[in-house]
């Protein structure tokens, strides 16, 4: 690249490129280039200051407790992840589907062993 620092795209505009020689050489996005260059900062962050807790919060301990009833059970009668969630919706909850899986997936601290809603 024309002897410029990669990292600093406000540098390369101040040079004489423009914004659309830029982003085609750096391949990073016109907006980015543009923040660059009105702002002069080069990193960008955002933290979170409150995580908020799903609607699905206060159903959890009750989640629980269906899933341990559905683990001692036979493999073909436990509960799937469908019918988990519309026990859950039975109860009162009335969130989506994606914040029950999210809940129940196995990550950092696995949950109970599920078994898959489809085949």
């Amino acid at each position: 690249m024309h002897g410029y620092d990669c990292a600093d795209p406000a540098q390369v505009f101040v040079a004489g490129m423009t914004i659309k020689q830029i982003v085609r050489e750096l391949h990073v996005s016109r907006n980015t280039v543009r923040k660059v260059v009105r702002t002069g900062a080069t990193t960008f962050e955002y933290e979170r200051e409150h995580q908020p807790r799903p609607r699905i919060g206060p159903l959890e301990a009750e989640l629980d407790r269906l899933l341990s009833a559905s683990e001692n059970k036979a493999a073909r009668e436990r509960l799937t992840l469908i019918r988990l969630f519309e026990e859950v919706r039975s109860l009162g909850y009335d969130g989506g589907y994606h914040a029950v899986v999210v809940m129940l997936a196995p990550g950092p601290m696995p949950r109970h062993r599920l078994q898959p809603s489809c085949r």
